[in-house]
């Protein structure tokens, strides 16, 4: 497929406000030969340009294992998993210092984020890092996400970035996630094997078609074109599109972010909106409930704002942080349904109060709504 973009299913990635780019070991470490510094700088270019333009980025890498094994003069990938642990720690110190360096030649602040997929599977530990990476952005600050090897157990082993890309992108809501590998992007054959293969240019995330095409994981990856296909339609999940392209390919960012038909485009079949009501509503059984008045039942319904202590009065059942809970009308009808930011405990003591009061009241602030407009679906 071919065309001007105008025309094209990719026009819509012009608009994109949030983009999670996930850049690849291969890429990242020249095939094995050491750190790419000048691919580093060159990708960190391209992001700045549209840092400036407004855009949100987060950029999620790989390659401290790689880095520290070529830092350490390994030339094969541990089996053991202390070593692969040592390898990773060694090597985000290298990581973390070319990324800091690139991004300040453009005036940019970094922050290191390191998460496992434990992180975002506990509902406490996802709304904390949710806030984290969504105050860095309002900051301004790009960023660099990786897994955290050095404590990670099964995830190193059996974990690919590719998958905490999709995660991340799920917890920012972001429109877009950017894979860069060492390849094109999905063919429908193998194309070492088969020379007339074709690139799949266009197609839908969470189509299992697609997988019958994948291969297998590179020697210093994790990855492979099947988990990247995996992580596409886990991205759909909150309603981002995935492009697949290689980061070889000259200013491959400005041109995917620009709609040009570059890589594999994966679009995901619902949009945002729809797609976290979905996950939200798939929740059979709520932990609890909060009874509103009338006041904060219109606000949402009308306005879609957050909601705050002070329309709730009453409290039903025992619930911690993160998980789901009803949101009730006067006579006890389920009206919405959302992540809480606070336990049950917490929120009885600052129910009925101003936001600005609940730090005398508890003592610290986590957040100033008991469930923010994001994380709340009007039903």
């Amino acid at each position: 497929m071919s065309g001007n973009a105008s025309h094209s299913p990719r026009a819509s990635l012009k608009s994109a406000r949030r983009v999670v780019v996930k850049i690849g070991s291969a890429l990242l470490t020249r095939d094995g030969q050491g750190l790419n510094n000048d691919g580093i700088q060159n990708w960190v270019g391209q992001l700045a340009q549209f840092r400036a333009r407004g855009v949100e980025m987060v950029l999620v890498t790989s390659g401290a294992v790689a880095a520290g094994m070529q830092r350490l003069g390994r030339r094969q990938r541990p089996h053991a998993l202390h070593e692969l642990q040592a390898m990773a720690a060694v090597g985000q110190m290298n990581l973390v210092q070319v990324y800091e360096s690139a991004f300040q030649r453009h005036g940019l602040h970094t922050a290191q984020v390191l998460l496992t997929h434990d992180d975002l599977a506990n509902r406490k530990r996802y709304l904390n890092s949710r806030s984290t990476l969504r105050t860095l952005l309002s900051l301004g600050v790009v960023p660099v996400v990786n897994e955290n090897d050095t404590v990670a157990t099964e995830e190193i082993r059996f974990g690919d970035n590719d998958t905490l890309a999709a995660l991340v992108t799920n917890l920012v809501e972001a429109d877009l996630l950017l894979i860069l590998t060492d390849q094109r992007g999905l063919y429908d054959l193998d194309p070492r094997q088969h020379p007339d293969a074709k690139l799949v240019e266009e197609g839908i995330a969470g189509d299992k078609q697609l997988l019958t095409m994948a291969g297998g994981s590179g020697a210093l990856g994790r990855g492979g074109m099947r988990t990247k296909l995996l992580a596409a339609e886990k991205a759909a999940h909150s309603g981002a599109s995935t492009v697949i392209a290689s980061g070889r390919e000259e200013n491959v960012i400005v041109r995917v972010l620009s709609g040009e038909v570059v890589g594999t485009h994966l679009k995901a079949q619902q949009g945002r909106v729809a797609a976290r009501k979905q996950w939200l509503a798939g929740h059979a059984h709520a932990a609890g409930s909060l009874k509103l008045d009338a006041g904060a039942v219109r606000v949402i319904r009308e306005s879609g704002k957050s909601l705050l202590p002070v329309g709730v009065k009453a409290i039903e059942g025992t619930f911690t942080r993160g998980e789901v809970i009803s949101c009730l009308d006067p006579e006890g009808h389920e009206i919405a349904r959302g992540l809480v930011n606070y336990s049950s405990e917490e929120a009885a003591r600052i129910i009925g109060h101003a936001s600005d009061k609940i730090e005398s009241i508890l003592g610290y602030v986590d957040e100033p709504e008991l469930i923010h407009r994001d994380n709340l679906i009007v039903l």
